[in-house]
């Protein structure tokens, strides 16, 4: 499936960072966008720039963790600016703190909207691409949905949870030879407001484990999984290496962790208010976070991508995967 510029983009989490970048760059490329989000005054900054940039654009107030309001939003957005091409779950929420102070209502709320926003987003998704038989959806991952670190244990269990979900949707629609593809979009630290506004335990300001990257870079990884329906695009070779590094040598993560992976996710700066893991935070806060002079604004692990290289190991990988099934499907 080619994703064709009159198909329509809807992004959850897309007024903040990372899926708020995803909305400036679809709407560049004269794509229709609806946002879903909970805070009023991002939605109306977040459609005044999509009006701007010239594109038909939505901005809903919603709640990824209703699955009816989800469901309500989708069809509105069908009503309103058409077929839904692309449907990116990029809305997130966590807290910081050691697993033993979480409490318990607010693990189940972080997990409550990072995998199940996740499962409500995609199966409203499904519910309009399904009977086309064409469709991108994509989920905004992360290294932690592979290697889980102190501190978001809430987190790093939505994520792992997702990453499950993927898999186990892949092979159903594959069941059914449908044409919906399913992507994760696995992410570095990003440079995101996230970490002036997330729940925080700890006594000192968090910080995202370096090397920090723009939100930018994970919305032209986001472009490229809408463009060809990978099944998985590691954003940076920290990510490649860290997914890696656990594959082959657990046990040495686990001692690297917790000896720095403590301290690398805390700064001196001074300790942001945060709180937005039940209501949202009042204002726009935008696509960056607090890094913007550390953060890279590329990565070569994208740059490669984009050549010659990067398109024969697209294709080798696809013609790869075919191959295996064929030799397991004899073994097993």
């Amino acid at each position: 499936m080619e994703v064709a510029v009159k198909d329509t983009v809807v992004i959850t989490g897309g007024t903040s960072g990372v899926g708020r970048a995803c909305a400036r760059a679809f709407a560049r490329d004269g794509h229709p966008v609806a946002v879903l989000a909970r805070g009023q005054d991002a939605l109306d900054a977040t459609l005044h720039e999509l009006r701007a940039a010239g594109v038909p654009a939505l901005a809903l107030r919603v709640d990824v963790t209703d699955q009816h309001a989800v469901d309500e939003a989708a069809d509105r957005v069908e009503r309103e600016l058409g077929a839904i091409g692309v449907w990116v779950n990029d809305a997130m929420v966590t807290v910081l703190g050691t697993f033993a102070d979480v409490p318990a209502d607010d693990f189940d709320r972080v997990v409550d909207v990072v995998l199940g926003g996740t499962a409500h987003g995609t199966r409203a998704a499904l519910r309009h691409m399904r009977p086309r038989d064409r469709g991108r959806i994509i989920q905004v991952g992360s290294a932690l949905a592979y290697r889980g670190i102190p501190l978001q244990s809430a987190y790093c269990s939505g994520k792992h949870a997702v990453q499950g979900l993927c898999d186990s949707l892949r092979a159903d629609l594959l069941h059914e030879h449908s044409a919906v593809t399913v992507s994760e979009v696995n992410l570095p630290a990003m440079n995101t407001p996230q970490f002036d506004m997330c729940a925080n335990l700890l006594d000192q300001a968090p910080m995202p484990v370096p090397p920090i990257y723009q939100p930018e870079v994970a919305a032209r990884a986001v472009q490229y999984a809408a463009r060809t329906g990978e099944r998985a695009v590691e954003v940076s070779f920290t990510t490649t290496r860290t997914l890696v590094a656990d594959r082959f040598l657990p046990g040495s993560m686990d001692l690297l962790l917790g000896s720095t992976g403590v301290d690398s996710q805390q700064t001196d700066r001074e300790r942001p208010p945060g709180g937005n893991l039940w209501d949202p935070a009042p204002g726009d806060h935008g696509c960056h976070g607090s890094f913007d002079r550390s953060a890279l604004d590329r990565s070569r692990q994208e740059d490669l991508r984009r050549t010659p290289v990067g398109t024969a190991w697209r294709v080798g990988n696809r013609l790869g995967r075919r191959v295996g099934a064929r030799v397991l499907r004899r073994l097993m």
